[in-house]
């Protein structure tokens, strides 16, 4: 026998756990099957996704041979969200290999000051806590929801148009910028700069036409400005009939609700309420909107809220807010917040933090009125 062979676990409940540490050049394997000291780890290196994947699933049978594990044992993989997304874990799960996916601030890490850190280490710690997950402990990583294809693809649709338009305020801002270097202050947002610039209107301060390279960088962010505003009004024509049946008719529910419009609906539709929620708690972990106290001892500090999740939506929601307050001053949301804000009179400070807690009040509202067709208290819907 093996001196590093620990035989405390039966064949019939054996779990071959599987961790991936991934990198652009190699990824480091982890093999443990709980019988032994110490996992096993290997590199793979093939520049090519799909040969690297064949790699990964090669050590596997490799290993079950190896150890004599039986042919139908329970593999399960896992890997740390990141660049890679989730193609892993669907490429995995059509195999028939059970996979998760783990958030990797969830894992814990040794307070020490100075810790090694290695891809092989983190490999290794991650199968471990992939076990002991599997044995119930749930504190050692929360595993992350992986969205359909599809679900996954919409996204796309209001995230590029977010990118578009920050491209187009990028543009006018660096020539507006630009032209206050020689003294002109022209409108750069009017249809017609472009071609005064063409035809040497644009002059500066004192008259005097610009210079020939200055004129030829200004032309250059025009072409590119046009670009970005073309496909922009492309995707607003297109954008609402490209929305997947179930996402457009959340979208469309939420746009009901005065405060928010077509845009905002669709934006949480799409990256938040694909998912499916168990309670309220749930939700408002997910969008990071939860207070992180810190108690301990005689120390007791609040940190503000835990920003965990989807950043978007999260910055979405607070917008959100503010545009309910402003629309709905008769719902139960607006009348809390002026309570809470009533004493504190025009402290901005106060106000913005107020506004965080009915942001997280509001999504969960808005999940209650998606879910059980409950409108929020005091709301009102738009004049169909």
């Amino acid at each position: 026998m093996c001196a590093n062979l620990v035989d405390t676990t039966h064949i019939e409940d054996v779990v071959l756990a599987v961790s991936l540490e991934l990198a652009a050049s190699k990824w480091k394997v982890a093999l443990h099957d709980g019988r032994r000291e110490q996992p096993a780890v290997h590199t793979v290196a093939q520049p090519q996704a799909a040969a690297r994947l064949q790699a990964v699933l090669a050590l596997i049978e490799q290993h079950k041979a190896k150890w004599t594990l039986p042919v139908n044992t329970r593999v399960v993989v896992s890997y740390e969200a990141g660049q890679d997304a989730f193609w892993i874990c669907r490429a995995l799960q059509a195999r028939g290999i059970e996979c998760y996916v783990v958030d990797p601030a969830s894992i814990p890490v040794e307070r020490h000051k100075r810790r090694a850190k290695t891809d092989r280490l983190d490999a290794i710690k991650l199968v471990i806590n992939l076990r002991a997950w599997l044995r119930g402990e749930r504190d050692r990583m929360h595993v992350v929801h992986v969205p359909s294809p599809q679900d996954e693809a919409s996204r796309h649709l209001v995230r590029d148009r977010g990118q578009l338009q920050k491209e187009v305020l990028q543009h006018r801002d660096r020539m507006r910028k630009l032209l206050a270097t020689l003294g002109c202050w022209e409108e750069v947002s009017s249809m017609k700069f472009a071609s005064r610039l063409a035809h040497g209107e644009v002059r500066c301060h004192d008259g005097a036409p610009l210079p020939t390279e200055f004129r030829e960088r200004l032309m250059r962010e025009c072409e590119r400005l046009a670009l970005a505003e073309q496909q922009l009004a492309a995707l607003e024509k297109t954008r609402q009939a490209s929305l997947p049946a179930p996402a457009r008719q959340r979208s469309d529910d939420l746009a009901r609700l005065k405060g928010i419009g077509e845009v905002g609906a669709s934006r949480l539709a799409l990256e938040l309420f694909w998912r499916q929620f168990h309670n309220r708690r749930e939700l408002g972990a997910c969008v990071g909107l939860v207070p992180q106290p810190y108690d301990s001892g005689e120390s007791q500090v609040d940190q503000g809220i835990s920003k965990q999740g989807n950043r978007r939506v999260r910055a979405l929601l607070v917008e959100m807010a503010w545009s309910w307050i402003r629309y709905q001053p008769a719902s139960a949301l607006t009348q809390w917040f002026n309570r809470r804000t009533l004493e504190t009179g025009p402290n901005r400070r106060a106000r913005r933090i107020a506004i965080v807690a009915v942001a997280r009040r509001l999504v969960i509202a808005l999940w209650r009125y998606l879910k059980d067709g409950v409108i929020p208290a005091g709301a009102q819907l738009k004049p169909v």
